[in-house]
């Protein structure tokens, strides 16, 4: 007797993204809505800018890295004043470039338009983001991406910067490994860390738990591919443009410490050791002992890790001890928490610490030179505590995330019946390697 399976169609099937991928575009509506007062002049008046709380990125790099006039990485300009991103955010930026200096010839009226564009892209980022989430987390709970959709701490941060495009590509790696496509996973995560950095941290969380599965050839088809990819999109530009293109790894590595890194507080209060060490170094040797202790969980645990749960504590250790912890960095981190533990309390903890930091960010920006507005901005006691407000209640998320592996009948997700819904060929394998095999 032979069984026929009737394959759903894809309309029926996209029928439950659709109010999703609506309320996306809402989100992504109301993050153009929070920055009207900077689009209709106020970019002019950097007062206005952080009063209005609607600073973008991208208006002023459209003037300050030539894009008016020349293409990334090629362009005459000094070497400080390339463009400081991975070839694909430089290239999108490029083709955006092209296509308003084709329809506009007065430049003030170029980077409106560049905005524009920008933005359009960014929200539709966002949107497909959501829906790739949305298609990871699974039927049981694809509701979760609604915090990625329309979280305020995502709406304010939105287009600050170009993050959701590395947002979408990381959403998509996740979802092509789950469905076990790993040359197509390989490459999106290849791409994605030639957009932005910090989807190389996803690299380790496959590893950790391909040494606990011993699934070595889906690992190294998914490294071989996406090493691939990165290499496609770079070697042009490091055999054409080789100054150009090394600009971003340069500013990467001897960039000081910045706005919203904790060293910054070490700094300004003067502590011993944690103040006046190299903050490169201090940075690399905190994140390698985080990397560690994962490691160590993520073969010390009774069963095996979610990779959603390795990816979100391996991304945070890399947001707490980097040099720089820009508001928008908010947006990298939210899908993975939410994939990680999507419990609403500790999220919605951390969404009010993320609002009090986009607020204290700029009102602090006000208080220092060249501005020195101190009756409309806030003083460094005040600052550091938006600072370690993110940095504790992402530190107590990460608390709840190592509870849930080592206890995992408290995960909310294996609840469901799942094993792991981001786990591709790990899902449902066995352990071949754990630390309670070594000891024995």
């Amino acid at each position: 007797m032979i069984s026929v399976v009737a394959r759903v169609p894809l309309a029926a099937r996209a029928v439950p993204y659709l109010p999703l991928g609506l309320i996306a575009a809402l989100g992504a509506s109301l993050a153009y809505v929070v920055r009207l007062p900077c689009r209709t002049g106020g970019w002019n008046d950097q007062v206005t800018t952080y009063t209005n709380f609607c600073y973008t990125d991208i208006y002023p790099l459209f003037f300050d890295r030539g894009l008016s006039t020349q293409n990334p990485y090629f362009a005459q300009v000094p070497f400080d004043k390339q463009v400081e991103y991975p070839v694909v955010l430089g290239e999108v930026m490029q083709v955006i470039s092209w296509v308003v200096r084709w329809v506009e010839d007065d430049v003030v009226g170029q980077a409106v338009k560049f905005y524009d564009l920008t933005v359009v892209l960014l929200g539709a980022c966002l949107v497909i983001g959501v829906l790739l989430m949305a298609a990871v987390a699974g039927p049981t709970r694809r509701w979760d991406a609604l915090w990625y959709a329309i979280s305020p701490a995502v709406v304010l941060a939105a287009y600050i910067n170009w993050d959701l495009v590395a947002g979408a590509l990381s959403m998509g790696m996740l979802l092509a490994w789950a469905r076990q496509r790993q040359v197509l996973a390989g490459v999106l995560l290849g791409l994605a860390i030639a957009t932005k950095f910090y989807p190389l941290m996803f690299a380790g969380a496959l590893f950790l738990l391909t040494v606990r599965t011993a699934k070595w050839r889906p690992f190294l088809v998914t490294m071989g591919s996406a090493a691939g990819a990165w290499l496609v999109v770079n070697l042009p530009f490091m055999l054409l443009a080789w100054e150009g293109w090394r600009r971003f790894y340069v500013f990467s590595a001897e960039r000081g410490v910045d706005w919203g890194s904790p060293w910054l507080f070490f700094q300004t209060k003067g502590w011993h050791i944690l103040g006046d060490t190299d903050v490169s170094t201090l940075g690399m040797v905190s994140l390698a002992l985080m990397c560690a202790g994962i490691a160590v969980l993520a073969v010390a645990a009774p069963r095996r890790p979610r990779l959603a749960q390795l990816c979100f504590l391996a991304l945070a250790a890399f947001m707490m001890t980097n040099k720089v912890w820009s508001p928008q960095f908010v947006l990298w981190l939210v899908p993975f928490a939410v994939l990680a533990r999507p419990n609403w309390k500790p999220l919605a903890l951390w969404q009010l610490a993320e609002l009090w930091y986009f607020a204290a960010i700029w009102l602090y920006l006000l208080a220092q030179p060249p501005l020195d507005r101190d009756d409309l901005g806030i003083g460094d006691d005040t600052y550091f505590t938006a600072v370690w407000g993110r940095i504790i209640t992402i530190a107590i998320m990460m608390a709840f995330v190592v509870r849930d592996i080592l206890r995992p009948e408290k995960d909310v997700v294996r609840q469901a019946d799942l094993d792991d819904q981001t786990g591709g060929v790990f899902a449902g394998a066995p352990d071949r390697f754990t630390l309670a095999t070594v000891l024995r």
